[in-house]
């Protein structure tokens, strides 16, 4: 951008993360007009460095006051990338989410992503500035699905929720609707793309945000749905992983 006033820096640093992601999560605190953006080569990479999101991150503004609006970003998925390469334990930063200590996301278009860590550079300093946490697989940096077109990035803003793109059935006629967040649901839009079924029974709804959860947004959309019979929340974890024991309550509601 020839008319950017901002610098940029880019850093490669040592593979101990309790220090390294200590120092910038400081970082972020006392240098309120910059945007401190740490991510892990791969999600499961925040292992070691759980003891700065259970003691600072995701709970120094409740014991200190402290206004951070980190973003932290951990490439998630059962991608084949190797046994120590699979999940970034979504189940802990959902499981550590409460009193709007921060949020955590799970984007699949560039332009979700692009207006997320905007909204993050408007929060800087102020009192509604939180921590991000980004749920984001490698794979879909290659995956021409999740590419937005230039509007997008020119117009609107980051939606928590997201329709499916590739399913138009009548609200009308939906019986079943489709629940899920992140990878998962760019490869069921692939999988419908290659069915041959008309799938007009159908509906599917992307949870962007998962926390703060969008259950304002969620109930306009079900009230949508006079026909409705069966919500399915669809997920690449285990039962016992992932974000099922935290979506379960807000469903049942």
């Amino acid at each position: 951008l020839e008319d950017a006033n901002a610098s940029f820096d880019i850093y490669n640093s040592p593979l101990s993360e309790t220090a390294v992601l200590g120092f910038e999560y400081g970082y972020s605190i006392q240098s309120e007009d910059t945007l401190v953006i740490w991510e892990a080569q791969f999600g499961d990479f925040a292992n070691v460095a759980q003891v700065i999101f259970d003691q600072f991150i995701s709970s120094a503004r409740a014991k200190w006051g402290d206004k951070s609006n980190m973003v932290i970003l951990l490439p998630h998925g059962y991608e084949g990338q190797g046994p120590e390469h699979s999940s970034a334990r979504l189940e802990r930063f959902l499981q550590m989410a409460g009193e709007n200590n921060w949020i955590v996301a799970n984007v699949t278009s560039s332009a979700q992503f692009f207006h997320l860590l905007r909204r993050q550079a408007q929060m800087r300093g102020k009192e509604e500035a939180r921590p991000l946490i980004v749920m984001s697989p490698k794979s879909l940096l290659r995956n021409e699905r999740v590419a937005s077109p230039a509007e997008d990035f020119t117009n609107g803003k980051f939606m928590s929720i997201r329709n499916q793109p590739n399913l138009k059935v009548s609200k009308k006629n939906a019986k079943r609707l489709l629940l899920g967040s992140g990878k998962v649901m760019v490869d069921i839009e692939e999988a419908i793309d290659n069915s041959d079924d008309k799938f007009d029974w159908l509906r599917a709804i992307r949870v962007e945000q998962l926390y703060p959860f969008p259950f304002e947004e969620l109930k306009k959309e079900i009230a949508q749905l006079p026909n409705l019979e069966e919500i399915v929340w669809v997920q690449e974890e285990p039962k016992n992983m992932g974000s099922w024991n935290y979506v379960l309550e807000y469903l049942r509601e």
